[in-house]
């Protein structure tokens, strides 16, 4: 077949239109293209599919089956919601759960307690840097003393061992007795590291039981609070310490 021959066909081809729409039917909208129609079956079965399938399941149900779900749930507005279950407690469940939950508080702050007279009892009250938190004062008479004052010839010491406020030995002691105990500085220098890392658990632990105190406070307070008694609040609650209610005074049988 010849060039001349395919050009001459191609140009007695006429493009393809669309069937017009008829002027009756122009009311009811333009005719919808053959892949429209397509895309609207294929929609149409895949939901008589679904349909079907669950007419099936329903079907196959167990009729005298239950679930929970059919009591706690139901349609607000068209929205299904599911209702929450209330807690109930009586008054008298409620004192007796503060009850315990002050037990077990109160159990853990004299834990606590007993910890931190334990630590007190090992450090013997010393700081971490080996010097006493206060001051020590020595009295005299006369301004002249005060100038002349020695305070290692008053303590019968050595200069080197003024600044110690334990395991301070005296001059007699030395004379009689070797120095006991590292000498090192770098051993030393330990220690007091080893030292202050227990005064800091000493604050922590100190803190907790002042913190669980207030928490049991808070739990008695909220436990008194379950009584009928007419009250009024007299302090708001802090971080450091509970309400304080005045409650009406009645008279016990």
């Amino acid at each position: 077949m010849s060039a001349a021959f395919k050009k001459a066909a191609k140009a007695r081809q006429r493009p393809h239109r669309e069937r017009a729409q008829p002027a009756a039917r122009t009311k009811l909208g333009l005719l919808e293209k053959k892949k429209d129609y397509r895309l609207r079956a294929r929609d149409y079965h895949k939901k008589q599919n679904a349909l079907r399938a669950l007419q099936k399941k329903a079907l196959d149900k167990n009729p005298d089956e239950f679930y929970f779900k059919m009591i706690r749930a139901e349609v607000k507005d068209g929205v299904h919601v599911i209702k929450q279950p209330k807690d109930e407690i009586t008054p008298e469940q409620m004192k007796l759960m503060r009850t315990q939950d002050i037990k077990y508080v109160e159990m853990k702050r004299v834990a606590e307690a007993k910890k931190i007279e334990r630590l007190k009892g090992e450090l013997h009250l010393l700081d971490a840097a080996g010097s006493a938190a206060g001051r020590h004062l020595f009295f005299v008479d006369t301004k002249r003393e005060v100038r002349e004052f020695d305070i290692a010839a008053h303590l019968d010491t050595v200069p080197e061992l003024v600044d110690r406020v334990y395991n301070r030995p005296t001059i007699a002691t030395l004379q009689r007795e070797a120095v006991k105990g590292p000498t090192d500085p770098a051993h030393l220098k330990k220690l007091a590291q080893q030292r202050k890392n227990q005064y800091d658990l000493l604050r922590q632990r100190i803190e907790r039981e002042k913190a669980m105190f207030v928490i049991s406070q808070k739990i008695q307070t909220r436990k008194d609070l379950l009584d009928k008694t007419h009250k009024v609040k007299v302090k708001k609650e802090t971080a450091t310490g509970p309400a304080i209610y005045k409650f009406k005074f009645q008279r016990k049988r």
